[in-house]
Order: structure tokens, then sequence, then C-alpha cells
């Protein structure tokens, strides 16, 4: 029992005296916040979570401090103790007041008892909302716990921490406990800290309680967490390992993507005076006869049309129903692999946990001995999920175990979602090991890049991981909050530069900077940046190359020539086109905003050679299908992709006799027009012997064909 005075706690929670009060659908929050000895900046500095409360328009929040030289709060003034609490806030709608509150938070002077300041919120709680909205209420509770709780005058401080914990389930109110950790000088002062975070921690056993430790004003707005969603289940059913073998589970999602809030149009349509107007913008659609634009058409006739090509077919919702894939829903188990042959950057999407069925023994142990054997085995599951009955989609995913090191949390499986072969984006990059050794870096460089490496990583061994991802906030919604605050107040108003803490996330820490200035001074000394200009061919005569007999017209003409190109330059090329191949070949290799934008090249001039061998009169397109198959080879070889063009030529090679090709091959040899060797490019697998080969078998012993001698001289 915890005694006040001459009161019990069990007295002062009577159920006679409660209150059947509140309201329904809003989150009820307590915000006991110690700011006495010892509180450091972040605790005191706690309104950096303002736009942590502007969530809900219906949300509730009350403000108790202790730690405070005053006490003021009704617990002191009806049966006495409570000393050095003080309620800053009742428990009231979010508005701008407790806003402004929160920025400026006094600083104590007497040390506080977070017990104290836990009851004090309990009877807030109860006095204004009774027993209902159970689930909704909760205690966030801040605080460095450096400084000793009172000696009880009966009982111990385990039994009082037993005994609050007892009436925070009974009226379902949960408990957030944040710990400002501070580096104390005395061991004494670490003593305490301990047994304070022992007491907290006894919570769990009574109650819904988390306990998080932060070191920073940034951690801290993470944790806070004034919007919780109520965990729903995504699936409940038989995880299926055999026809004989099933176990009973319930499928949560463990990590969900946080998103902006449903922003509505808004009209101004309505009176101002009216207090009633929603000034929602509703949007209706009319869809009428083509033929008799004043007969508008029923819902019952109309029916959903699809491109195909240039013609439009209609598809009935009946149609689409009939042909609709269908599975049932179920968890089936399709084998097991090692684990080391999922990659962690295949992982899709948010990630599942496979928790036994509540109550059912026979799952609880049926999945920890799974669990267990698979994490001896360092083997994964993989899955084939169908959530709900009529999803149109199958789900296959990885299942790995997770062993629970908690009395109180049985064994579980994440899973995450694996992507099917059209999803993957495989991006080739090639090895330095292929390269020439004067292109290679030498020790000292590899040294610089990885101590770079090194310097970026955010969990150094025997360091404190920064921005843990549990106590990082999204910066992009804190700021989108900060500014809609602003904005709300004052439409006018510049927006303002980053606060120092979501600089602290988004910028780099200056601090660290400062520490490793030497390894990037050492970076910069071992890698020289030169200009690499790329090398265009002309694209159009210049004025002062004129040819000789050119006059005034000539000049002119050739003046409009280069504007009409200039104009065109800008005009992004999406395809190879018969008039200028060569030119749209070398815009589509030069794009890069896409990463297809050179295959796509490659693989149209491809098909471009192919169109003029096919289609060749007499060798009447020879000319041209050389000129782009050069263009084509030195692309691939800037683009390292010789294979491309070496599986090209082969092609070519093997239905020479198809395209009728013998007199082809025979002026690619007097060209010296060869496969890309690895001199060439270090990604090829061909040898200069190799690709003489190629062309020598397609040449005559006894020389050049007539009609191939003829084309040549008439080219001469």
């Amino acid at each position: 029992m915890r005694i006040v005075g001459n009161v019990r706690v069990t007295d002062i929670l009577d159920l006679d005296r409660l209150e059947e009060t509140g309201e329904g659908g809003v989150y009820l929050i307590v915000l006991s916040v110690k700011v006495g000895i010892g509180a450091c900046n972040a605790i005191v500095g706690a309104g950096s979570a303002r736009s942590e409360l502007i969530y809900g328009k219906s949300d509730e929040v009350g403000i108790v401090l202790f730690g405070t030289e005053e006490t003021k709060n009704d617990l002191q003034i009806e049966v006495g103790g409570y000393l050095h609490v003080a309620v800053l806030q009742d428990i009231k709608v979010v508005a701008d007041a407790i806003v402004d509150t929160l920025r400026e938070l006094p600083r104590g002077t007497c040390n506080g008892d977070f017990l104290d300041a836990i009851v004090v919120g309990m009877d807030m709680l109860i006095k204004k909302f009774g027993s209902t909205n159970k689930g909704k209420h909760r205690i966030c509770l801040i605080t460095n716990a450096q400084h000793p709780i009172k000696e009880p005058d009966e009982g111990s401080k385990s039994d009082q921490v037993n005994t609050i914990g007892q009436m925070m389930k009974t009226y379902g109110v949960r408990l957030d406990c944040i710990i400002v950790s501070l580096k104390l000088a005395r061991s004494m002062q670490q003593k305490i800290v301990d047994e304070n975070v022992d007491l907290l921690e006894q919570f769990s056993r009574n109650t819904v309680s988390k306990i998080v430790c932060v070191d920073g004003p940034t951690s801290l707005l993470g944790a806070l967490r004034t919007r919780n969603i109520s965990p729903v289940t995504v699936y409940r059913g038989d995880l299926e390992l055999g026809s004989n073998m099933k176990i009973k589970v319930w499928v949560y999602k463990k990590t969900a993507e946080e998103k902006f809030p449903t922003l509505k149009k808004y009209s101004d349509k309505a009176p101002r005076g009216d207090k009633f107007a929603t000034h929602e913008l509703k949007i209706d659609y009319e869809y009428k006869n083509m033929e008799n634009l004043d007969k508008v058409v029923p819902p019952e006739q109309r029916i959903r049309g699809y491109h195909y090509g240039p013609e439009v077919v209609p598809i009935s919702s009946a149609e689409w129903e009939a042909v609709k894939f269908k599975p049932d829903k179920s968890v089936k188990l399709l084998g097991f692999t090692d684990s080391s042959n999922i990659m962690r950057h295949y992982y899709m999407k948010d990630v599942y946990i496979f928790l036994p069925e509540p109550g059912n023994i026979k799952a609880v142990l049926a999945v920890s001995s799974l669990a267990r054997a698979m994490k001896e085995m360092n083997k994964s599951a993989i899955l084939r999920c169908v959530w709900r009955q009529g999803q149109t989609n199958v789900v296959i995913g990885v299942l790995t175990p997770n062993i629970s090191s908690a009395d109180n949390m049985p064994d579980s499986f994440y899973f995450n979602v694996l992507p099917f072969a059209e999803d993957v984006r495989e991006f080739q990059f090639p090895s330095f090991n292929n390269l020439p050794a004067s292109r290679q870096p030498n020790e000292l460089q590899q040294e610089a890049s990885d101590n770079l490496v090194k310097m970026l990583d955010l969990s150094p061994p025997g360091q404190v991981e920064l921005l843990k991802p549990d106590l990082t906030p999204n910066p992009v919604l804190q700021r989108f909050y900060q500014a809609l605050d602003l904005k709300s107040k004052c439409p006018d108003a510049e927006i303002p530069r980053l606060d120092a803490n979501l600089l602290r996330i988004t910028a780099p820490d200056p601090g660290i900077l400062s520490e490793q200035k030497s390894q990037l001074d050492n970076l910069r000394r071992q890698f020289e940046l030169k200009d690499n200009p790329k090398k265009r061919r002309p694209r159009t005569l210049k004025l002062t190359e004129k040819p000789s007999g050119s006059n005034v017209e000539d000049a002119a003409a050739n003046i409009k020539a280069i504007e009409y190109q200039n104009s065109g330059a800008s005009v992004k090329v999406e395809q190879i086109g018969y008039s200028t191949p060569l030119k749209d070949f070398e815009q589509m290799m030069a794009r890069r905003d896409g990463s297809n934008w050179v295959e796509r090249a490659i693989k149209e001039m491809q098909d471009h050679i192919y169109g003029l061998l096919e289609n060749s009169y007499r060798g009447d397109n020879y000319q041209k299908a050389i000129e782009c198959l050069l263009a084509l080879r030195d692309g691939c070889i800037q683009e390292q992709e010789p294979k491309k063009f070496n599986d090209f030529l082969h092609y070519l090679y093997e239905n020479q006799n198809t395209l009728d090709l013998r007199d082809f091959f025979e002026l690619l040899s007097t060209k010296n027009i060869t496969l890309i060797t690895k001199a060439e490019a270090p990604d090829s697998d061909v040898n200069m012997e190799e690709a003489k080969a190629l062309l020598i078998k397609n040449e005559d012993k006894e020389g050049l064909s007539p009609k191939l001698e003829k084309q040549l001289k008439a080219s001469l």
C-alpha cells in the first residue's frame, strides 16, 4: 500500500466517488514531466513535442509537473501529501494554449517523486472520465529517475507499485515511461537510477507499460507517441505446415509507413456566419450520350471500357468476376531454405509478426518448437499467404524465427514479403578487378575509402547507436506539422528554417565531422578529380568550314539548319527513327533520367540494323547498316556492355544464310569490324584470336566475290 498522510491509494481511487463521464473515440493523455533538480534541457525542452500533440482534433491532454517548488494538485488539498507536484494544465482538448505552455516549462528546484506524479495523473483521469474509454487512457512519464522515491509507512516500494499497477489495470490506463539518460559521476546515483528503473519495469506485470531510454531532445521527440494505433489482426487461422499439421496463429503488422494525414478540399462558398457549415467540396460526375449531349446516361446503362490499341473493349463487372482470380484464405508452408539464401535487400513493404493464438498452449509450444529448431539450424521458411477470403493477390514471403528473452512473451516469427522475379531489378556494376592496373585504386586510396565508410557507420563498435529507428521521428512529418501550425496562425508567414532537433536528423553531425576532419582531408588528397569531357561527334557544319563555292544563300541555309537542330535539342528522344538513327541512338545513350535508357537504345539499334539487313536489296543497305553497327560497337564499349554487341554479331553470323549476309560479313572483314575484345572492354570474355576467328570463317580463300568488289569500287 502507498500511504499519503493517513490515506491509502485504494481510498483515493474509490469506485464510489467516480464520475461516469467522458467521450468515446478520443485519446486521453496525462503528460507527467520532471522539472526538478537534475532535470536536463531535454526534459525541460519537452515543448519540442508540440507537433506530436496536434494530431486528433478531439484528443485531450493534461500536464503534471513534479519536482516543482510549489504544490498544486487536488490530492494534496483533499488528503495531504503529494508535495512538489503541480498540475500545470487540466485535461482538455489540445489547443494553442497547451502548445504555448509546453514551450515554456518552468525549471523546478526540488526533488520529485514519480510515483506521486503517476497517482496524481490517475486521479485526474478517473475524476473526469471514470471507467469509460478503457484502453485510451494513457500516462506519459518523463523523468531522469535520478532521485529516490519516499519510503512508505507500510509495506515496500514494490508493494506500492503493485497496488498502483492493479488500479491502472482496472481502469484501462497505460503507462509510457521515458527515461532521459544522464552521465552520473557517482556510483551511488547510478544505484538509485537502477532501483527506480526496476520499479518502473514492475508496472508491466499488472498493466500495459513501456519503458524507453533517450539521451537528448531529438530522441525524446521520437519517443513521444501520443497517437497509439490499436493493433488489428491481418490474419487469424492455421499456419499449414502439411496436410496433417497445422498451428493456430494470429498475424499482426509489426511496422507500417507513417503517412501524411488526408487533406481534403475546402470550400469557402458557405456563409461566414453559418456555424454548422462543413466547408466540404463535393464533386458529382455526369455521363452523357455522344449522339445526344442533353441525355444523361444512368449507371445501369454504363459499362467500363478498356483501351486495347486503337480500340476500346467494354468489359462488364460480371465478366470481371467470372475471370477474376479468387484464392482461398490460407497461409501455407512451401519449404525451408538456409537463411543465407535470403538477401536482406529483397525484403518488400511492411513487416508482419506471427504469434501463437492467445490462450492456446498447444499453439504456443508448437510455434516455440518450430522457431527454436529453425534458429538452431539457421533456416528460414517460405510461405504462400492469402490473408483474407476474396483477396485477389497472393503474397510470397520469408518467415524468420524471433526467440523471446522475456518470460511473459512467447516465441514468434517475423514475416517479410519477397519480390517475384519480374519485380527484381538487378543493376550490374563492373568490378575494379577487371580494370587495368593503372585504373585500380592503390593501397592508400583503398584505406582512405574504408575509413570513409567506417566514419558513416551510425552504430560503431563500442559506442551508442545514433538515430535509433525507434527514437527518430519522421522529419518530413514533423516539418509539415510545424509549418501547418505556423500557417494556421499567420497565413502570410514565411516557413522558418529547420530547428535544431530536425537538423540533427537531416544534416551531418558537426561534432562527428570535426572529429573526422583528418580522414576527409586524407580522402581529398588521395583522389585527384579531373574533368572528363565526353567526345561527341559534330552534328552540324561550323559556319567557318563552308565548302568552296558556297554563297550567301548556302550560309543562310546552314544557319536555318543549325537553328532548327537547336530548337529540337531540348526534345528528349524516345526511340530510334529511320531518318536520323545515329543521332537518335547517341541521344538515347546519353539520357540519365532512367536506368533503362542504355539497354533500350542498344535493343532498338539492334532491331534497326536487323531491319536494314532484312530489307536490303543486293546490298543497298549495307553501308547504312555498317555505320549503325559501328555506332553500336562504340556505344557498347563506352557503357561497358560488350556482351550485348558480341551476342548480336554472333546472332547475325548464325543467321547469315537466312538473310544472305555472306557479302555483308566480307565487307565487315575489309573494314576490320570484329567482336569487342577484353583489351577494349574489361567485361568482355573474347580475346583477340577469337574475335578474328569469326571473320576468318567468312573469308573466301580466292578473294572477294565480284559483287562485293563492284560495291567497294562504287563506294570509293
